[in-house]
């Protein structure tokens, strides 16, 4: 009798594949020059779909330990339009939930401050929990206190018993990176109190399916999120949701609102429209998900095409963003430096080592301008209108740029 992977939050047997991507290297592990000949591990990256709770997550954990290093190289400030979107964030609910100089604000895998710092700038008190030494060290150094651990009922229960009692917790791209997920929102559900609030982002897994944005699947994403399933993951906990708002951001995500489910906040029409759009897209049966390995097999084939042709009539091919993302459609098409010639990256953190898996060396932006390449393909799509601003100067010289999700786009 075949034996299938359980569910991290129901534990229900999951035969439903989604997406098999095959052995690919931890997407934000990169790899020093002087470490070139020295093999790197590899796991599956095997996502599958609960047909209990709807719940989608890869099937084999990485240990956190081997992700969120102390060397991490993942700093939420080297993106523009990204501190743009989170200075919004934070002059909202300030507004919205009546923030002053005497409340609280936690933020969950805070990273290097890049959001709580706008909080401290107005005199807002906050503490950050952020699991890596390297981005935390940063929040420290910009004027954020940072604890340094993973979050979750043990954490939580050590500040409440501190007697801090949050009047926000807020996280963005984290819920999807806990491979507890259920002890993940019963810290939640611990230091929440009275009307206090939480508020998490997260990529829309029905986005991912519309649009084949199969590269947001990575190790460090345990998790692939639809309200349907946050919802059912929070009330085990106590907790329910009370708004959500569609965001523009990583492809599209869904921003939730969630408190007690004791709470007096009322609930707003967005969560009825998003419940909505997720029954048409029937992600609440197998339906939903069939068909989708066919669709991330066209997007490989697109560009792996349009690579060995570049090749063939000797264009210069690089790479924009050395981005997690990135790593996997380049490790699940198997390119390396023979097609895509190297990377560049405004992250110094990430710069003169070699991505993950694909071993493509990663330099300066500027190296764009050295070597002036025919063809920019740029890996975090989601940021191709900023990428392609800033370097306009290369688009006036006659480079183009190239995104392969959801399909080929050229763009003179």
């Amino acid at each position: 009798m075949t034996s299938y992977p359980k569910c991290r939050h129901c534990g229900a047997e999951m035969p439903l594949t989604f997406v098999d991507l095959g052995l690919s290297a931890v997407a934000n592990s990169y790899v020093p020059m002087d470490k070139a000949d020295e093999p790197e591990p590899k796991y599956t990256l095997h996502t599958r779909v609960c047909e209990n709770c709807w719940l989608v997550q890869v099937d084999e954990d990485v240990p956190p330990e081997k992700i969120f290093t102390g060397d991490y190289a993942y700093f939420s400030s080297f993106s523009d339009s990204w501190l743009a979107h989170m200075k919004a964030y934070a002059d909202m609910v300030t507004e919205r939930f009546g923030l002053g100089p005497d409340s609280f604000v936690i933020e969950i895998a805070s990273n290097d401050g890049y959001l709580l710092k706008n909080f401290v700038a107005v005199g807002i008190p906050v503490l950050g929990i952020e699991p890596s030494g390297s981005v935390a060290a940063a929040a420290e150094k910009a004027g954020v206190p940072t604890l340094v651990d993973f979050f979750g009922e043990r954490i939580a229960k050590k500040l409440y018993d501190e007697g801090k009692r949050p009047d926000l917790i807020c996280s963005a791209n984290v819920l999807a990176h806990v491979p507890g997920i259920n002890d993940f929102v019963a810290g939640i559900a611990q230091l929440l109190t009275g009307d206090a609030v939480y508020t998490v982002e997260f990529p829309h897994l029905l986005r991912l399916v519309k649009e084949v944005q199969f590269d947001t699947i990575y190790h460090e994403h345990y998790s692939y999120l639809s309200l349907l399933a946050v919802e059912k993951v929070f009330s085990s906990k106590g907790l329910r949701v009370f708004d959500v708002e569609e965001l523009p951001t990583h492809g599209g995500s869904l921003r939730v609102y969630a408190c007690r489910s004791d709470a007096s906040h009322a609930e707003c029409s967005g969560v009825a429209k998003v419940r909505g759009d997720e029954a048409a897209a029937r992600l609440d049966s197998a339906a939903g998900y069939e068909g989708f390995s066919e669709r991330v097999e066209a997007v490989r084939d697109g560009l792996l095409d349009f690579l060995k042709k570049a090749n063939a009539q000797g264009k210069l091919v690089a790479a924009y963003g050395a981005a997690a993302k990135g790593n996997t459609l380049l490790n699940y098409c198997q390119i390396g430096p023979d097609l895509v010639a190297y990377c560049v990256d405004r992250n110094p953190a990430k710069q003169n080592t070699l991505l993950p898996g694909s071993r493509i060396p990663v330099f300066d932006v500027d190296e764009l301008r050295t070597r002036q390449p025919d063809f920019v393909l740029i890996l975090p799509w989601n940021l191709k209108a900023e990428v392609i601003r800033q370097l306009s100067d290369l688009r006036d010289g006659g480079t183009r740029f190239v995104t392969a999700v959801p399909a080929i786009s050229v763009t003179a």
